[in-house]
């Protein structure tokens, strides 16, 4: 995880050769302008695109309206059936906690 890692053959740089190109007199313009003493024209804001609007035929709303319905049907069934199961979860416990106690305490009887 903490080793550098070699690049492939084919893109690895040959042993001869430099990524540093020598220099040569050549001048590069700047990539930055804000040295210079003229100011740049100002642009005019572009204006904003122009997006369709959304437009639902009755068949699209009719699918929309079976999704949403399909979709709280089926969100609504597994909120219930995780409800009953703590329902059942929660009197299998109670049932338990009593037999136990009715054993404990009814121990001296017999």
């Amino acid at each position: 995880m903490f080793t550098p890692k070699i690049p492939p053959p084919d893109t690895a740089p040959t042993p001869g050769t430099s990524l540093v190109q020598p220099l040569t007199g050549i001048t590069h313009t700047p990539a930055c302008t804000c040295h210079t003493t003229a100011p740049a024209p100002a642009t005019a804001p572009a204006a904003p695109i122009a997006r369709p609007a959304v437009q639902l035929t009755p068949g699209s709303l009719l699918v929309a309206a079976a999704g949403g319905t399909a979709m709280v049907l089926i969100i609504g069934t597994v909120l219930v059936s995780m409800l009953l199961a703590t329902a059942i979860t929660a009197a299998s416990v109670a049932i338990c906690a009593v037999v136990l106690r009715s054993l404990l305490t009814h121990t001296n009887n017999r």
